[in-house]
């Protein structure tokens, strides 16, 4: 493994990490707030990747999968530790800030912040920013901007981006990357326009925004999208985050390829089916046990389907006052996630919708023994090693959300709480239930359980494999 690549390519993201911090500077200079937090970060950010840029130089222009893997896992980690200095520099604990941080960059959406509205607009635009800048994925960018990266491009691009396929519209990779954050900027673009036209100031159009098409969740407000009381505004956010949720590499295809591209697509119909079930059912809930009238009971659970699914996390009402069988259905769309190639975190429902077909292959192999079967995904046969990935990957999921739930537990956190937080955070959704819902923080989490959490966004982001395969000791053997 060659380290000096690792960390002159770490060095370079650090130092347009560092240039990119200048817009929330001039944010706090136009609300008139201190700058020290910003031009303090922007210099140790700047100096850090300049240090490692000369001090790691490297002749080599051949990288292997290794370099890739840790270039990505240590990235992310790299882009988070030094996001958290001007929250460090606002007040806030270094382990809060880290966590803070980290839950922007990975789109988390989970805050340990108490008083939200405490903190300057600067320092709230910066944490809105982190999950745009993360929703399409920091090493995307820096593929899309950074030239001859060649091989070693895709496989930063296969590490980071979500999905157990990798999704290429270009031959070259940059131009792919280029293209997936094309349309994302358009997207983004849209949206801000929208909520603009709808009434909000331009400050909270371009916040929400920011966490909207990235599946965020992050809000300038403690209670969140309530704090409009705008069905325009809430029905804008819910189309964008139904747009988010879903493959952007097939929202390109379907505007330049063919229109139907979408809609023919397998886990977009899958994706629909569920989210719209979910929102029939939930809405009949609500209406016939706590006789909220029709049309609110669909409003509210439209949105909190949505922003469930899509691992969104803003919320529109606290949903801890729902009866227990709304907030099953809650929880369980918290295991589904979004589309792969989308903004979203979770599983994706590409690994449930081929989790299915498996099952009822084997199922039927029960009865006919010696039939030979495929499993087929948008009319092709997937195969086999695909398969074993999917598999591979939902058992491990499973295996760090029990052990994180269970870190939870005997650190004192109720059953509810515990279980909520650990897949909040794997999943990269945001609120849980219990003592961390959506009108709540995660502050309440001991200080043990905010760095287990803090790992199970980082690897939720990275979808596991990025970050166990450097945790094999087969990975070190030639280092």
């Amino acid at each position: 493994m060659n380290v000096h690549i690792i960390f002159n390519i770490i060095g370079r993201l650090l130092l347009l990490l560092g240039f990119i911090m200048i817009i929330p500077l001039f944010v706090a200079l136009y609300y008139g707030e201190p700058i020290e937090p910003f031009t303090v970060a922007i210099t140790m950010t700047i100096l850090v990747g300049t240090v490692f840029l000369f001090l790691f130089r490297s002749t080599e222009d051949e990288w292997h999968h290794r370099e890739g893997f840790a270039i990505v896992a240590l990235g992310w980690l790299f882009a988070a530790i030094f996001g958290s200095i001007p929250y460090m520099l606002d007040g806030v604990t270094p382990l809060n800030a880290f966590f803070e941080s980290m839950s922007g960059f990975t789109t988390t959406g989970s805050t340990v912040f108490v008083n939200i509205e405490a903190h300057p607009k600067g320092i709230l635009f910066w944490r809105n920013m982190t999950e745009w800048l993360g929703g399409m994925g920091i090493i995307v960018l820096f593929i899309a901007i950074l030239p001859k990266l060649g091989v070693a491009g895709r496989q930063m691009f296969r590490a980071e981006v979500p999905g157990p396929q990798e999704d290429k519209l270009k031959p070259r990779i940059r131009e792919t990357s280029k293209i997936l954050w094309m349309v994302y900027l358009v997207v983004s673009i849209a949206e801000a326009i929208a909520l603009k036209l709808a009434g909000l100031s331009v400050y909270d159009a371009v916040t929400h925004t920011f966490t909207t098409v990235s599946c965020g969740g992050f809000s300038p407000y403690a209670r969140s999208i309530e704090a409009f009381g705008s069905p325009l505004v809430e029905t804008i956010i819910m189309v964008f985050i139904f747009i988010s949720g879903a493959n952007f590499a097939l929202h390109y295809k379907t505007l330049y390829a063919s229109r139907k591209s979408l809609i023919k697509d397998d886990e977009f119909k899958f994706y629909s089916f569920v989210i719209f079930s979910a929102i029939a059912l939930l809405t009949l809930i609500l209406w016939r046990d706590i006789n909220i009238p029709i049309i609110e009971s669909l409003r509210y659970a439209a949105f909190q389907v949505l922003t469930i699914i899509t691992t969104t996390g803003y919320a529109t009402t606290d949903f801890i006052a729902w009866p227990h069988s709304a907030q099953m259905i809650l929880l369980i769309l918290m295991f589904a996630g979004g589309c792969a190639g989308s903004t979203a975190g979770g599983p994706k429902m590409v690994r449930w919708l081929l989790m299915l077909k498996y099952s009822r292959r084997e199922i039927f192999k029960v009865i006919h023994r010696r039939a030979v079967t495929r499993i087929k995904f948008n009319k092709k046969s997937v195969p086999e090693d695909i398969m074993q990935s999917v598999i591979s990957f939902i058992a491990i999921y499973f295996l760090i959300f029990a052990a994180s739930s269970v870190l939870l537990g005997l650190l004192g956190m109720d059953l509810v709480s515990s279980i909520t937080a650990s897949i909040a955070t794997l999943g990269n959704i945001g609120p849980g239930l219990g003592a961390v819902g959506p009108m709540d923080n995660f502050d309440v989490v001991p200080a043990l359980g905010k760095v287990a959490l803090i790992g199970n966004m980082w690897m939720g982001r990275l979808e596991i494999f990025t970050v166990f395969v450097m945790l094999t000791p087969e990975y070190w053997k030639k280092w």
